[in-house]
């Protein structure tokens, strides 16, 4: 459903700004009319990777969204009427932006609106799989199990991206340290001695005369390791700039060596966890196959589930595209099979996601146990290739010097 930017004029004369999901633009401007606003613009608002359903770029912390879930069920459950529960809940966040929307959510709850249609005005705060998860709860009166499901699915979901990204941030940080180190010994450390050599006219190692190369190109064409840098930076964004480009960025990830199987891994937990919450919640199977397409974060897996929605529409099976498409394990497509054949495919989804997150888990354990040591030997290895390619000249010339 796309978001749309508006412009407008409320009750009080006061001029607004805000966004809202709708349809489509005619259906936006009369559901923004129907609060009493005095519309001035809507436009719909370009879909970008910081809208997607990603922990990336969210405005509310994971951590409070889940608290937020947790109390919101507690209160439904208790009867308290869900005006006053958005109110509670208003006063109780500890999230800034979560507190002015969940104040917005009560206005415009108290004007009339269903609750899902009052927080989808707010993608930002509210993704799309909660707000449609929330209507389901309110169709079929059941909204405090939908919200405890929900807080359950994005307690798991930030627990298995937190574990990849803590496999990133070590690698990264010893780079960018290994890199500086670097830098620094070929701008600094290596100048030095230089004078020093050709001072002495012998020559010099092979190993030596390398790094003295690299050492008057970091020095001498500095702007044209700038020049790269900056161009590998307009090229991977000129990537992200269209469909195509994303869909093979997306698919790199999963090639990456050693990184790659986390990464395939954490997205089929994703997909399998977002499947098994909607379809559990009562989404009928062709919505959750367009909504988790929306949100699984990868296009590659995205195209999968869109094929498999033409597949169920139809008539044929679901887990057809997922096998044709060899991007899932065999054990996914059997337990997708196995659901087809039993009714159960919620629950078979459920056991993957258990399956991958677990193994998530356990795989970025012994990734940290394997890449640590071997970027620790690396950057060893670089910084003793220098400081020998220094000390050796060194040690001839004090030969020299004895003789």
């Amino acid at each position: 459903m796309p978001n749309f930017v508006y412009e407008a004029v409320n009750d009080n004369g006061k001029r607004i700004k805000g966004q809202h999901r709708a349809t489509n633009k005619q259906t936006a401007i009369q559901e923004l009319k129907m609060r009493g606003y005095a519309i001035r613009s809507v436009m719909e608002k370009d879909a970008s990777v910081w809208s997607n359903d990603l922990n990336f770029g969210r405005a509310v912390k994971m951590e409070d969204f889940v608290s937020f879930c947790r109390q919101f069920a507690t209160l439904v459950r208790a009867g308290i009427q869900i005006d006053r529960t958005v109110e509670i809940l208003a006063e109780q966040t500890r999230s800034k932006k979560l507190k002015q929307s969940l104040e917005d959510v009560l206005e415009n709850v108290r004007s009339g609106f269903q609750l899902s249609k009052a927080m989808a005005a707010h993608p930002k705060v509210f993704p799309e799989m909660f707000i449609n998860m929330i209507e389901s709860g309110e169709a079929g009166g059941h909204l405090d199990e939908v919200l405890d499901r929900m807080a359950e699915h994005y307690e798991k979901e930030h627990k298995t991206i937190a574990k990849v990204k803590s496999a990133m941030t070590y690698p990264i940080i010893l780079t960018i340290i290994a890199i500086g180190v670097v830098i620094f010994l070929l701008v600094k450390i290596v100048p030095t001695f230089v004078s020093m050599f050709e001072d002495q006219g012998e020559k010099l190692p092979l190993i030596t005369r390398i790094i003295m190369g690299a050492s008057d190109f970091v020095l001498g064409q500095w702007w044209l390791l700038l020049i790269i840098v900056v161009g590998l930076v307009l090229l991977i964004k000129a990537l992200t700039n269209n469909e195509k480009g994303k869909f093979y960025v997306d698919k790199l990830k999963f090639s990456i060596p050693i990184f790659g199987i986390v990464f395939k891994k954490s997205a089929i937990a994703r997909m399998a966890r977002t499947m098994s919450s909607l379809y559990t919640s009562g989404v009928n199977v062709l919505q959750s196959l367009e909504i988790t397409s929306r949100v699984v974060g990868n296009r590659v897996l995205a195209q999968v589930l869109d094929n498999s929605r033409s597949s169920l529409q139809q008539g044929r099976q679901l887990s057809e595209p997922f096998a044709q498409s060899k991007q899932f394990p065999s054990m996914v497509i059997q337990m997708i099979i196995v659901g087809e054949e039993t009714g159960q495919l919620d629950k078979m989804l459920g056991k993957v996601a258990d399956f991958y997150e677990e193994d998530v888990d356990r795989s970025v354990d012994q990734l940290k146990a394997v890449v640590e040591p071997l970027m620790l030997l690396l950057v060893s290895v670089v910084v003793g290739v220098i400081v020998a390619a220094v000390i050796t000249p060194m040690f001839t010339m004090y030969q020299n010097f004895l003789k």
